[in-house]
């Protein structure tokens, strides 16, 4: 069974480049030491406080041997030290959740009808 793990940051206002350096990161080490990323997303509109970040993993036993090889990729542990050293995250949460609702069946595409005016 697959579990996701999303996160929820309270970041810095000012430190949005600083948070979205740090996502740009983690994008090439967390695929590499062996989780599903699915994305890192900053505040665009509303709060410019609140991001989130997602990856699903094989299992919590996965899960732990994952954080080992990112606490010991070097882009990883740069990218720890990174957010110590600019104190742009101000608080993290993290929980583990299991897809219930799939599968899923395909999108749909609608048209929409554009009435032009003359």
């Amino acid at each position: 069974m697959t579990i996701t793990c999303f996160i929820r940051y309270e970041i810095d206002p000012f430190g949005k480049p600083a948070f979205e350096q740090y996502a740009k990161a983690w994008g090439q080490a967390i695929p590499r030491c062996g989780a599903d990323l699915i994305g890192y997303y900053a505040p665009h509109e509303g709060s410019a406080t609140t991001a989130y970040a997602a990856y699903s993993i094989d299992s919590l036993a996965a899960y732990e041997a994952y954080r080992a090889r990112l606490a010991a990729d070097p882009v990883g542990k740069a990218n720890y030290e990174f957010a110590r050293r600019e104190k742009f995250i101000l608080k993290e949460d993290r929980i583990f959740l299991k897809l219930v609702s799939g599968p899923h069946g395909p999108r749909q595409l609608f048209q929409t009808a554009v009435k032009e005016e003359i």
